[in-house]
């Protein structure tokens, strides 16, 4: 195994202690964090482990990357539906039934080996060999816009909209039933379920597990026994939509996980073969990382969700 590379030297400024790193270090802010998490930093001779710690400024520090390794991912040139592409990031139109990167189960086809083929491997390396690029996802059987970082300026610059909720974030859904109101806002705290780990649950207030999470919806058409909405994410959880909708009693049509189909729908949805979440990422808004330029992007919803609107109009 080849030996880490030891980046060391002294603090020049004052301030958070993972962007004084990245100044004295050139590596990016993502990637010290990452680093850290790895126990692969040391200040004053310590273990840094907290990436918004103080520092005064004169402090040693000491940083071992680990040698570069090849993806683990393969290219595999799978179409893509490119919506926007420069030198730093693109934005993609993924369809549903693709899962945006390798895991148990889904080691190839996915999102990121398309990505690897197209970029020719010029992709943000701060997620690591198997996710490189991916700054966020969707599910596998969500459709719509994701942006991917070339570059780790872009990706970084990108997380940290996520992490601030800057990010615009629409998705249109049809959900059963008709939400009363028909706009609104959901808020509830969201966290693994006790009953099921693979399922995200609401969570109680005063809950000290998951994460606070807030959806704004809008019912833009009402059908026959379901309804189109438009989902505007402030937060972006696991699940987010899925299971706030399903908490007030309008789980997504399609959506097993979380609910079940109206009655009077099912025999409609297994002669279209609809077998999926009809959840998908209309519009995607930011700030250009290295442009600065506000963008925005959208996409039409797919033929299948179409169809599902179109057979169930009242």
């Amino acid at each position: 195994m080849s030996e880490r590379e030891i980046i060391s030297g002294e603090i020049a400024v004052p301030g958070r202690l993972d962007k004084a790193l990245a100044q004295a270090s050139n590596l990016s802010r993502e990637r010290i964090k990452g680093l850290m998490a790895d126990g692969a930093v040391k200040v004053a001779g310590k273990q840094a482990t907290n990436p918004s710690a103080k520092v005064t400024g004169g402090e040693t520090f000491a940083i071992a990357v680990p040698p570069a390794v090849e993806p683990t991912a393969q290219p595999q040139d799978i179409p893509l539906d490119i919506v926007f592409e420069d030198e730093h990031l693109l934005v993609v139109n993924k369809p549903a039934g693709m899962v945006v990167h390798p895991a148990a189960g889904n080691q190839d086809g996915t999102l990121v080996n398309a990505l690897l083929h197209h970029c020719r491997g010029q992709l943000s390396g701060i997620n690591g060999v198997a996710r490189p690029g991916i700054v966020h996802r969707i599910d596998k059987d969500t459709s719509g816009l994701l942006v991917v970082a070339k570059t780790d300026a872009a990706h970084e610059g990108l997380a940290s909209q996520f992490a601030d909720h800057s990010i615009e974030r629409r998705y249109h859904a049809v959900c059963a039933g008709h939400p009363l109101p028909a706009e609104g806002t959901i808020e509830a705290r969201l966290g693994r379920s006790d009953r099921d780990r693979k399922k995200m649950a609401v969570l109680a207030k005063d809950s000290s597990r998951g994460k606070h999470a807030v959806t704004h919806y809008k019912t833009l058409k009402k059908l026959e026994e379901c309804a189109l909405i438009e989902c505007r994410l402030e937060t972006g959880r696991t699940h987010q939509v899925r299971v706030h909708c399903a908490s007030i009693g309008h789980p997504l049509v399609g959506d097993q996980v979380y609910g079940r189909d109206p009655k009077r729908l099912r025999p409609l949805l297994k002669d279209m073969g609809f077998a999926r979440q009809a959840l998908h990422a209309a519009t995607l808004g930011f700030e250009h990382p290295v442009t600065r330029q506000r963008v925005a992007f959208t996409a039409d919803l797919p033929a299948d969700m179409q169809e599902l609107i179109d057979e169930t109009m009242r």
